[in-house]
């Protein structure tokens, strides 16, 4: 039974983007953990770094991360600053004695700040470099022994939460996984060029249901007593909007300049079983986040959104201006299906709350490194596999 805890959880935040609105929500609505909020770092925006200090409660904002990795009341760093620099500041942070949670992607080749870099620089040359960041920072972990926590969020998405409790309780073999995220693209500009994500569409979205099935393929793993790897990563990708001519274009908003606006990423295990990834830039009718089970004894089918437990139709939109309906569909006349805690179904609640009592009771957290490692050595396995046409054996 895990006791009680009397001294709260000392967070420092570096980063003021989208990541740093949905961990102050999952901190502010955290339960059994006590937390304390005491510093953002904005990196050079203060204005922003104080938005987020006024709505979460931080104690104090700052544009310097060396005050957080500097402050010995400090416990944890979380970082959620730009992906180039999630690598340096844990290992700046695991250095002085914290322990980190990371946004996703752990990391990715983003080059010298060059255009073109997806269409210039071969990719097994970003593997390559890929790989060596991320050992880099697993000898620093593990001379450190500070705790390395991955925020993505599907691993604790509700429907993958019970999926995995009944993959413990009935042992199946997965024969096959699926998982699909599509939508009509991104609402950044940085999206269409590879200098600013590392990838196009996978790195972005199908991310999200690739490490979930690699989570759950793990979940079976240690519920039945086996070691099952991987073997190999097949992949095809593609830009579907080249296809469009400008009157057409104008509801897709994928506008990819040296990135992949699809993919297809396939990947054999050890035990000759599967899981593909499916996703695009280039669907419409809202966002799509699914993940499907196939096992020897049953079937389970995660819909992570839409999600039907609420229904709407409207005549009009008069008095929804603030009301948030669902993401990705401009119109919030007609039928649509609501998102309903949204942050919870989709588990942004449940990483905070796992991170920070794998903090507060020294346990091993669902979502670590190494889940962050070999997601990030299968996706770009995958682009190579896209790019050399072969399979990728790893």
């Amino acid at each position: 039974m895990k006791g009680r805890i009397e001294k709260p959880i000392v967070i420092g935040i570096i980063g003021t983007g989208y990541g740093s609105e949905l961990h102050g929500n999952g901190y502010i609505n955290m339960v059994g953990v006590p937390v304390r909020l005491k510093t953002v770092c904005g990196g050079s925006n203060m204005a922003k770094a104080e938005k987020i200090k006024e709505k979460f409660g931080y104690e104090k904002a700052t544009l310097n991360y060396m005050d957080i990795i500097n402050d010995p009341e400090i416990d944890v760093v979380d970082i959620t600053a730009n992906q180039d620099l999630h690598i340096p500041l844990a290992i700046k942070a695991m250095r002085a004695g914290k322990d980190v949670i990371c946004e996703k992607p752990l990391t990715g080749y983003l080059g010298n700040g060059e255009d073109n870099v997806g269409k210039t620089v071969p990719k097994s040359v970003m593997y390559d470099a890929v790989i060596a960041q991320m050992d880099e920072l697993k000898q620093v972990i593990q001379e450190t022994g500070r705790k390395f926590m991955y925020a993505e969020n599907t691993v604790y998405a509700t429907p993958v939460q019970k999926a995995a409790e009944i993959i413990r309780a009935k042992k199946p073999k997965i024969m096959l996984m699926t998982s699909e995220n599509t939508l009509i693209g991104s609402s950044s500009d940085k999206a269409g060029h590879w200098k600013n994500i590392g990838g196009g569409t996978m790195m972005r979205n199908g991310i999200h249901g690739l490490t979930g099935m690699l989570w759950l393929k793990q979940v079976e793993a240690q519920s039945r007593g086996e070691d099952i790897s991987i073997v190999s990563v097949t992949a095809d990708m593609g830009v579907q909007t080249a296809a469009l001519k400008n009157e057409k274009h104008r509801y897709v908003n994928a506008h990819p300049v040296d990135v992949e606006d699809m993919a297809l990423v396939s990947v054999t295990f050890s035990d000759g079983t599967k899981c593909v990834a499916m996703c695009s830039d280039a669907v419409l009718g809202g966002s799509r986040n699914t993940l499907n089970i196939y096992g020897s004894d049953g079937t389970l089918f995660c819909n992570l959104n839409p999600c039907n437990i609420l229904n709407t139709y409207f005549m009009d939109e008069e008095g929804l201006d603030d009301v948030y309906i669902s993401e990705m569909l401009p119109q919030k006349t007609g039928w649509n299906e609501a998102f309903v805690s949204d942050e919870v179904i989709r588990g942004y609640t449940g990483e905070l709350k796992s991170f920070l009592e794998s903090v507060a009771y020294n346990t091993k957290p669902d979502s670590d490194f190494d889940l962050a490692y070999t997601v990030m050595k299968v996706i770009y396995a995958a682009y190579r596999s896209a790019e050399e046409g072969r399979k990728i054996v790893l």
